[in-house]
């Protein structure tokens, strides 16, 4: 009771909401990453190199046994992750949902936030991805229709995110809560009015450009859409967060907040995480190789050319990373 003296807090669910998916989700990634790790020790050239992706490939000598229980832990640790994408949005919404303050209180917020995390995780993916197809040579692995799936996806999350919104005005007109109320008009056009319509433009009108398979199946034009989906969904975290407290019961505490302190941190995470993003490019596949192989259509003959070249281009990037 010490270290967790109100278990029923939310904020504490997260504690192991967060912890197990990081946990899972590091797991998944390494797991997948194990065959790789031996291929490119098999392929070192240097000493330092073949014992460091030796000590990660943890013994891997691709036998059948060695095949089959990393089948096994692959499955397993997939089926743990996609109730746990579930679980983790719903608890953190709950961070919200249970509280009393209006523009916070509401059921709406759990399917609310996991259709939003799939929304701007899936246009995270393409701004990371398109680049790095693009720049890496990987357009044989990376084809447009992965990227025409991602903004199918991107399409249909948005326009839930959208209706999302929209509930939440009629909720709070339904209601018959006069504070509710107040808090909604108050995002659309008061103080914060320039945050809450940024956030409208860029999660629900610019995901319906995806309607349109010209723009659907362009690696650039996707690129630029997501990255509008980046910046909406920031948005919609301030909203959500800024414009339900800076005018709360109190007059006396209405001011307008403006976030300078959180910008600077927010430019900070970016340079980190590129530099991890980019070390991993560097010292590691980026296409994972096994499976790569494992997908190739290597009965028929008519695949046989691009069989070739797709399994040449994923060995080369594995010679790369090695070298």
């Amino acid at each position: 009771m010490g270290l967790w003296p109100n278990f029923r807090s939310p904020l504490e669910w997260d504690v192991f909401a967060v912890n197990t998916y990081f946990a899972v989700s590091l797991l998944f990634w390494f797991t997948g990453l194990v065959p790789d790790f031996a291929t490119l020790r098999d392929r070192a050239t240097t000493t330092w190199r073949r014992y460091f992706y030796g000590f990660l490939s943890l013994g891997w000598r691709g036998s059948m046994r060695h095949w089959v229980t990393y089948e096994k832990a692959y499955q397993i640790l997939a089926a743990f992750s996609a109730p746990l994408v579930l679980s983790v949005h719903t608890i953190v919404s709950f961070d919200f949902a249970v509280s009393q303050l209006p523009g916070w209180h509401t059921t709406i917020f759990p399917p609310y936030f996991v259709a939003g995390a799939i929304f701007s995780g899936f246009a995270m993916v393409n701004s990371l991805m398109i680049p790095a197809r693009h720049f890496l040579g990987l357009k044989d692995l990376v084809s447009v229709k992965h990227i025409e799936n991602i903004n199918k996806v991107i399409l249909l999350t948005g326009t839930l995110v959208g209706y999302a919104y929209g509930m939440e005005f009629f909720v709070a007109a339904y209601s018959g809560n006069e504070y509710e109320g107040f808090t909604f008009i108050n995002r659309a056009f008061g103080p914060y009015w320039w945050a809450y319509w940024i956030m409208i433009s860029c999660n629900v009108i610019t995901p319906q450009f995806f309607w349109f398979k010209k723009i659907r199946t362009s690696p650039m034009w996707s690129f630029v859409l997501s990255a509008f989906v980046n910046v909406g969904m920031w948005f919609e975290r301030f909203v959500i967060t800024v414009t339900s407290l800076h005018r709360d019961a109190l007059v006396s505490s209405w001011d307008y907040f403006v976030p300078v302190t959180e910008v600077l941190f927010l430019v900070g995470t970016f340079g980190l995480f590129f530099t991890l993003f980019l070390l991993f490019i560097r010292f590691f596949p980026v296409i994972a190789i096994s499976e790569v192989k494992s997908v190739m259509p290597q009965a028929n003959p008519h695949w046989e050319g691009y069989h070739h070249d797709a399994q040449h281009t994923a060995e080369k990037h594995a010679s790369a990373g090695a070298a």
